[in-house]
């Protein structure tokens, strides 16, 4: 009902609330409306400046997600406002919208690519021509016909400047490189790419000559156009930035991409649209996306912030998940390098946990999840520690681990770092350090948790401790936190995993089926699978497609450094829950054991 009366605000004279209305109804709208609503537009753009024609444009582009049987209306439209005059940012959404539409609807991917190459026969942007010659390249070589593609990314060499040029040898480079290429179409591009070594532009001469020679290497080939990998640019950056500024650095030896994680494209630019799709939200309610704040180590008394220090507000597996852990991971890492006690331990650490784990209930007088980082011969527990009651003050509070089982030899506790003062709703940190005595040894552990602290009433108003109160010691049972085997397993993306399943071989498996009667579906079950493997999903792995049956691959790196590769077969059987086969194959064959144990 609120949709109808809110169509009669599309013909409002003043264009910032017709702009809302029909984006509000596009966001909101059934596929049924869409028809209707996309119609009422075709006239309607042409009446509004570039800003709220990007508005438009975005929720068009949420649309091709939502509904993409609607692909040809969509299509249509957004080629359209093409030809349209526009600046820069209203072209470049109307572009993504279209390159979406490529991505996820594959009935109208080779439509897409034509509305693609006509614009950059008159693009006047050179950052959106790249951006169009850039898809060509990754999507055309898996189009049936690729050579009608080339022909558009060629008159791109001969006709426009220098940084368009560059772009369009790398796009040939990549149809030439592709593996589904025919003989015939890698003749007719090297001899494209040679006639381009006698550009008058160094870059596009220099790209010309790695392109050819790139042609003849099928690890060149592997390495630099078929790996779909990119690293974790917020750990990257973290990193470098550390780097930089320690200046004993140059006597350590150059620095290692080894420790950084890496991610698929997919996952990358699924978190992009994330952030993109939050953005939009907070432009539509007139809110702000509020920028991280940065959290004071435990030493400093705990922080002033209401959000729970370092902690992920959207964890899990899923691609823009990913991205958010290793953004926290990152802050981590600068979190602890402020604690003496456990800097000492190195400056990063191999492994962190991709979320935390609740301790206690969220309507608890106190309030505590547990965060797991793992060191070349440590292992740190972080517990983000909150105070729900407002006349209470607490004080050296500190979390006493005992272990369930024996880890005599093992594991050793050595630092106990507590927070001084823990007022009402300011979280703070506390951490506990194991020494890793025996290094071939992989615990897989449980530990009861205490909470202890000496408490004193306050004021609520002030929060300040009465005069004279000095507090009486109290202590508060927690849930207990495992420490198991995917703790110690970086997830990270590795390409083409299949040639390193092949390549480990049967030697380094280890298999073993499962039944697991206590889970209601496939969902479920490898949703759980993935937590306790601590490794990175691939594409398609946590969806499936049938309630019957599943297969699922994940990647990793145990202790940031030996590559992993795990497949799982899945079926389901009302009352009999899922039955599955778990093997994983490791550069260490005892690490494959290992995975297979911890599900056990």
């Amino acid at each position: 009902p609120c949709n109808v009366d809110m169509e009669s605000l599309i013909t409002d004279k003043n264009r910032s609330v017709a702009t809302f209305a029909i984006t509000t109804l596009l966001n909101t709208g059934n596929e049924a409306s869409v028809d209707r609503l996309m119609k009422q537009m075709q006239g309607f753009m042409a009446e509004i400046s570039d800003e709220f024609k990007i508005i438009i444009a975005e929720a068009v582009r949420s649309l091709c997600r939502k509904f993409p049987s609607k692909h040809s209306l969509f299509l249509s439209f957004l080629s359209g406002v093409l030809r349209d005059e526009g600046g820069y940012d209203f072209k470049r959404a109307s572009i993504e919208g279209i390159i979406d539409l490529a991505k996820n609807v594959p009935e109208c991917k080779e439509s897409a690519l034509a509305h693609l190459c006509e614009f950059i026969e008159d693009c006047e942007f050179s950052k959106l021509s790249v951006r169009v010659l850039y898809f060509l390249g990754e999507e055309g070589p898996q189009t049936a016909k690729p050579s009608m593609y080339i022909r558009h990314i060629y008159n791109r060499v001969v006709l426009e400047n220098a940084v368009v040029r560059a772009a369009a040898v790398n796009a040939l480079a990549k149809f030439g490189a592709s593996s589904l290429a025919e003989p015939a179409l890698q003749q007719s591009v090297r001899v494209l790419l040679k006639r381009c070594l006698d550009d008058r532009d160094d870059e596009v001469r220099d790209r010309a000559a790695w392109a050819l020679r790139m042609m003849d290497d099928e690890r060149a080939k592997d390495k630099y156009v078929r790996d779909d990998s990119t690293f974790a640019l917020v750990v990257l950056e973290r990193r470098l930035v550390e780097y930089c500024a320690d200046p004993n650095a140059s006597l350590k030896g150059g620095f290692s991409f080894e420790g950084v994680p890496r991610i698929s494209r997919a996952q990358e630019e699924e978190s992009r649209n994330q952030a993109r799709l939050e953005s939009m939200d907070a432009a539509l309610t007139g809110t702000t996306i509020s920028a991280p704040t940065s959290n004071r180590p435990a030493g400093a008394g705990g922080s002033d912030s209401a959000d729970m220090p370092g902690t992920p507000t959207a964890g899990g597996a899923s691609a823009s998940g990913f991205m958010d852990a290793f953004e926290q991971q990152a802050k981590y890492a600068s979190q602890l390098n402020t604690i003496p006690e456990i800097a000492a331990f190195g400056s990063q650490p191999l492994v962190s946990s991709l979320k935390p784990v609740e301790l206690t209930e969220a309507e608890t007088e106190y309030v505590v999840r547990c965060v797991k980082h793992v060191y070349d011969g440590h292992i740190v527990f972080q517990f983000d520690i909150t105070n729900t009651i407002p006349e209470q003050v607490l004080e050296q509070v500190e979390v006493v681990m005992a272990a369930e089982e024996d880890i005599e030899g093992v594991l050793e506790p050595v630092v106990v770092v507590p927070v001084p003062e823990l007022k009402y709703d300011r979280p703070g940190t506390a951490y506990v350090a194991f020494a890793h005595t025996d290094p071939e040894t992989f615990p897989s552990v449980s530990f009861a948790c205490t909470l202890k602290f000496i408490v004193k009433e306050c004021d609520p108003a002030t929060g300040e401790p009465e005069e004279g109160d000095d507090g009486f010691d109290e202590e508060y049972s927690l849930e207990a936190t495992d420490l198991g085997a995917g703790d110690f397993m970086q997830a990270t993306y590795i390409p083409d995993s299949h040639t390193l399943w092949e390549s480990l071989g049967a030697d380094a498996e280890a298999i073993e089926t499962f039944a697991l009667a206590s889970f209601d579906s496939i969902e479920d079950c490898i949703t759980n699978v993935a937590e306790l493997l601590g490794m990175c999903p691939l594409e398609g792995a946590l969806k499936p497609k049938s309630k019957a049956a599943h297969q699922a691959v994940f990647t990793g790196k145990w202790m940031g450094r030996t590559k992993a590769v795990a497949r799982t077969r899945m079926t389901y059987q009302k009352g009999a829950g899922v039955t599955m086969e778990l093997a994983v194959r490791c550069e260490d064959q005892g690490v494959s054991e290992l995975m297979v144990a911890a599900i056990a």
